[in-house]
């Protein structure tokens, strides 16, 4: 009896464990609200959306705008040739 109380407890500590890190990546993957003592933390698809508008022209300030800019300045087109 006590061999299937040892059994048992080990795989609720292993439920538990496997619980806690599904927790930790949903926790991860829809982002966490700000709450008194710690920061907001946006969630995957909030920080996706946010590298994809970096990598797309706008009004000036997104990083490829930057790239452009300094292409121009050198007057390179972005080939490699030389």
């Amino acid at each position: 009896m006590a061999g299937g109380l040892t059994l048992a407890w080990r795989f609720l500590r292993l439920i538990r464990s496997v619980a806690k890190r599904v927790d930790e990546f949903m926790d991860d993957w829809n982002g966490i609200p700000e709450r008194p003592g710690h920061e907001a933390r946006p969630g995957v698809m909030s920080r996706l959306n946010w590298i994809e508008h970096e990598l797309k022209p706008n009004s000036g300030s997104s990083l490829r705008d930057a790239v452009n800019r300094i292409e121009s300045e050198l007057g390179t087109n972005g080939n490699n040739s030389a």
